[in-house]
């Protein structure tokens, strides 16, 4: 067996976290002159701690083992504070372990933040052969990838214009395309992704797909993204709490993660401080509704009402708003906008409070868990809100009348849905004469 690429042995990282007694968050001078009058020795061997300050420690990884091969495409997940992004800053050399080690094989290229290796004075040009040359490539190299890095990133118009002026999504653009096309043979991508557009952030799955299978590099992607993990990753981890839940094949590891948030109020809300979104619109709740009662537990018999608040601070026509519903396995079963009907009915958008109602209709879901992952963007120019899993309810399947059926119902049929679909005798014609059964002649018995 060839030997990994990347090997994590017993990694940890734990920070120091700075409490203050209550009443005392801030240093005073009458508490530093108290301090020093009062036992100036331990003052001075105390390096000159604030007095009513003590010190907690907080493990943001611990005991993580993790061995990827060339060639693969490992998927981190968690929820947020799991330690994905602290994993990735280890292993791009950005931060230094409390414990354990790392083997990296190859030469590393790291996407974690907006802009990473970009000096804001210099121009989008400029900073292609300083990244490049940061990421350990010759002035060559990069020449020769130079025009391919340009055409995917489409700055073309602004390559001569100092960074500092570019848009997120301009930055963001620039420092994937640098990172993709520079060959390193370990490519670290962090949930930056999300400050692109839709159109981008397929460009560059399919771009991370091709590094992988076409040149045989080794992809590590963090992302909220399921239905993005899904597709790109051959593997995935779970980290939660900063140690790994589960780890192996990228379904099996998304279904536990899923798993977490398996909350079946029917309900999930935020304050405005918290709610997601942007200066565009925030989301504040989702609901699901069965027979007009909040649940978390449906029919198939009727239809379910999948329920979203939003504040909006604007009325851009593109305000695009929806869900993706996903099931127990990851996988998206349906997205859908309100944007998806005819103009003339779409909801109108106000500025303030709105709630906005979408219906799936009764026989349609097959039975078991799903998943509402609100979508909020300006068409075809960023999102605002992209969440996955954020409310789960229960799907009941219900096909047909008889005790018989009704004791089966728990078994889901094969297939993403199960609609009840009309059916319709078009053509019949009598027989003339009742069908006859013959039965067989019973066979003789052989005897030795």
């Amino acid at each position: 067996m060839s030997e990994p690429i990347i090997s994590i042995q017993g990694l940890g990282k734990r920070y120091r976290i700075r409490r203050f007694q209550e009443g005392h968050q801030y240093v005073a001078l009458r508490d530093v002159l108290a301090a020093k009058l009062a036992s100036p020795v331990r003052w001075w061997r105390g390096n000159g701690h604030h007095p009513f300050e003590h010190n907690e420690y907080f493990w943001a990884l611990k005991d993580v083992d993790i061995d990827v091969f060339e060639g693969d495409v490992l998927g981190i997940i968690g929820r947020n504070g799991a330690g994905k992004s602290t994993l990735l800053k280890i292993l791009s050399g950005i931060t230094d372990p409390t414990e354990g080690r790392v083997v990296l094989d190859g030469r590393v290229a790291s996407l974690l933040e907006v802009g990473t290796g970009f000096h804001p004075e210099l121009t989008g040009r400029e900073n292609i052969f300083l990244n490049g040359a940061i990421l350990g490539m010759t002035r060559s190299e990069i020449a020769r990838k130079f025009d391919e890095i340009v055409a995917f990133a489409e700055v073309e118009k602004f390559l001569d214009t100092p960074v500092k002026r570019f848009s997120s999504g301009m930055s963001v653009r620039l420092a994937f395309a640098v990172a993709a096309h520079l060959e390193p043979e370990i490519l670290i991508i962090d949930e930056v992704l999300a400050v692109g557009d839709a159109e981008f952030q397929k460009k560059c799955l399919g771009k991370m797909r091709a590094v992988a299978s076409t040149d045989g590099r080794t992809v590590l992607f963090v992302s909220h993204n399921i239905h993005a993990i899904q597709t790109l990753c051959t593997k995935a981890v779970l980290l939660t709490a900063g140690r790994i839940q589960a780890e192996g094949p990228t379904g099996s590891v998304i279904g536990q993660y899923i798993a977490q948030d398996d909350s079946s109020t029917g309900e999930r809300t935020w304050s405005m401080d918290e709610a997601p979104g942007d200066g565009n619109a925030r989301l504040t709740a989702v609901r699901v509704r069965s027979n007009r009662q909040i649940s978390g537990v449906a029919s198939n018999r009727s239809p379910v009402l999948v329920e979203l608040d939003f504040v909006a601070n604007t009325s851009h026509p593109g305000l695009c708003v929806g869900f993706d519903l996903m099931n127990a396995e990851g996988i998206t079963v349906l997205r859908t906008y309100q944007t998806d009907q005819a103009p003339d009915r779409w909801p109108p958008v106000s500025i303030g409070h709105n709630r906005w109602q979408c219906v799936i209709p009764s026989g349609f879901l097959n039975g078991g868990t799903y998943y509402v992952c609100p979508r909020i963007s300006i068409h075809n120019v960023n999102w605002i809100v992209q969440l996955d899993s954020v409310l789960a309810f229960e799907m009941l399947l219900d096909h047909g009348a008889s005790p018989l059926w009704n004791s089966l119902s728990a078994r889901n049929r094969p297939g993403l849905t199960a609609p009840i679909l009309q059916w319709t005798c078009v053509q019949h014609e009598p027989a003339s004469a009742p069908f006859e059964l013959n039965e067989a002649a019973p066979r003789k018995k052989r005897f030795a």
